[in-house]
């Protein structure tokens, strides 16, 4: 027995490697993944083999098995084993290329802000939409009638887009409507320009964004293209969303959310600071992939999905991507989230069942501004909540300390009436360029915390996600694995795990909600960490001695000789 266990642990790559070659050698396959799995349940190493004909190659270890499922193993191969650039990096690299473009147009031929900038863009693409009930380019003449300047053309189009896609009240549409009057009232967008082949800047955007942007928007329904753009837009901006708070959550953090609180085609999301509208969109489409006829499907774009939006430019902007995605803009409002009577919010869409926020960060300044904090947001929103329903927020890892005595208070009420399920600390570069470390917390609303409730505190600072040069954070081939073992220890599904990862522990109002504070290690150091210790410690002191430092370690005389 103990010869298999040594053989398990010390030659188990070696083992799989061999059986590999036999495979080889005695069927018809060609190519062979194998792994060794080395170590116990708790510390193992889970070490992926690629043999062919040629040799054998080692992949980086894995955690799980998800990256050889039928659904990615080829993208898998491709990446790891050929070392070919996945197509999602050259579609980024040039998304992100024609993004730096337009923001550099729009600025030198359109003289628009910061905060302009998206709202052109969204006021176009509405247009465009409507190039299948009349609207041509050709139409876009630089004309200086008033009536029918280019910008006064797209603004009817614009209009008649938003009267298709039923945005309603009037009073909502209105409001939109008033964010987009800049195009036909900004004389420089509708001045023709020699520069620009005697075309105004706007018919000169809209060319550019109907044959750069809007075919891929309209071609694929998972990407949130406006989202994304309008994030390069504010990245350019020198700091004006950061300075306001606004944060936008990247797609794969949204979609996150959908499967930690177990997103059902039943549930009723709500969004109270939707920006862009990122959350709505991922789980507005999972639900819709979970429901089981059309009339589901027009029950949930109608019905289940509601957000609130501050900031009416940002409320356009939402608005304009939940028409592209798919509708689902009927229950956007534009109001202050925190003004809002939280038993009134419970009662939208029969009740609702699961909240998403991304709330503005560092708002609260002091204590004239405490009622700004995240914790105060995160507060507002499980009172919104019906009992029972799921939470989903991501913040700054700050706010999960709670260092000021009026977030103390905050947590205290929190665990009085809401339920902590667990925090997982993320990515340090998850928003790129902000300089924010964010965390994800998961609450269950209108349930108070059990005294023996036993709460998961995650790292996974690790997530597969890395920053490359001139694309910012990509997804790398490690991601799959890396998110599947993030959901299987979360759902219980993984028995042993070592607590550099995941720490299951009761917790206080007065703890800090992460996993650094929670976490021991609780690995036993083996005789060649020991040895590699005695090894570092006499490297160091024979440096200190040869430069003449001899004496920190209790030698006579200051040239290193005793």
């Amino acid at each position: 027995m103990i010869e298999r266990i040594g053989q398990a642990t010390d030659y188990a790559v070696n083992g799989a490697l061999h059986y590999a070659q036999h495979i080889l050698q005695k069927t018809t396959y060609k190519k062979v993944f194998a792994f060794g799995n080395a170590g116990d349940s708790k510390h193992h190493t889970l070490q992926p083999l690629f043999v062919d004909k040629n040799g054998y190659k080692w992949l980086p270890e894995v955690q799980t098995f998800e990256n050889f499922s039928a659904a990615h193993i080829v993208e898998y191969y491709k990446q790891l084993v050929l070392e070919e650039t996945p197509p999602e990096d050259i579609e980024l690299a040039d998304i992100l290329k024609k993004a730096k473009e337009l923001h550099e147009f729009l600025r030198n031929y359109g003289g628009l802000g910061e905060d302009e900038k998206p709202l052109v863009v969204s006021a176009i693409l509405l247009a465009l939409r409507e190039k299948e009930y009349g609207f041509n380019l050709n139409q876009l003449m630089g004309d200086t009638l008033e009536s029918n300047t280019d910008g006064a053309i797209l603004y009817q189009y614009l209009e008649k887009n938003l009267q298709r896609a039923k945005v309603a009240p009037e009073v909502k549409k209105q409001r939109v409507l008033n964010q987009f009057t800049l195009i036909k009232d900004r004389p420089q967008l509708n001045t023709k320009r020699q520069d620009l082949g005697d075309k105004t800047p706007l018919k000169y955007f809209t060319e550019y964004i109907n044959d750069n942007i809007f075919q891929a928007i309209v071609s694929n329904g998972r990407e949130d293209y406006l989202g994304r753009f309008y994030g390069e837009f504010v990245s350019y901006s020198g700091g004006d969303g950061q300075a306001l708070g606004v944060v936008l959550t990247p797609r794969h953090i949204t979609e996150l959310f959908c499967e930690l609180v177990d997103l059902k085609p039943a549930d009723v999301i709500f969004d109270p600071c939707c920006g862009a509208g990122g959350f709505l969109i991922s789980g507005m489409h999972k639900m819709l992939r979970a429901a089981k006829n059309e009339t589901e499907r027009k029950h949930i774009k109608q019905q289940q999905i509601h957000g609130i939006e501050i900031r009416d430019d940002m409320f356009s902007i939402a608005t304009t991507n939940m028409i592209l995605r798919g509708d689902g803009q009927s229950n956007l409002i534009c109001e202050d989230f925190l003004a809002q009577d939280p038993g009134e919010l419970q009662l939208k869409g029969g009740g609702i069942t699961v909240g998403f926020m991304n709330p503005p960060y560092s708002q609260a300044k002091g204590k004239d501004t405490a009622n700004l904090s995240e914790l105060c947001f995160i507060r507002h929103l499980l009172n919104s909540i019906t009992t029972g329903g799921r939470a989903a927020v991501i913040v700054p890892v700050s706010a999960m300390i709670g260092k000021t005595k009026e977030d103390k208070a905050v947590k205290q009420d929190i665990l009085k009436k809401h339920t902590l399920e667990g925090v997982i600390s993320l990515n340090k570069d998850t928003f790129y360029r902000v300089g924010t470390v964010p965390c994800i917390a998961v609450f269950t609303a209108g349930e108070p915390h059990p005294a023996d409730k036993i709460a998961k505190f995650i790292n996974f600072e690790d997530d597969g996600f890395e920053v490359k040069k001139h694309l910012g954070l990509v997804e790398t081939e490690r991601a799959k694995d890396k998110r599947q073992y993030l959901l299987d220890c979360w759902r219980g599904k993984v028995a042993d795990f070592p607590s550099s990862f995941m720490v299951k522990t009761t917790v206080e109002d007065t703890d800090e909600w992460l996993h650094s504070f929670y976490y021991y290690n609780d690995e036993i150091p083996t005789e060649a960490d020991f040895m590699n210790s005695i090894a570092d410690y006499l490297t160091f002191e024979f440096n200190m001695v040869t430069h003449g430092k001899g004496y920190l370690f209790g030698q006579k005389g200051g040239d290193g000789n005793a």
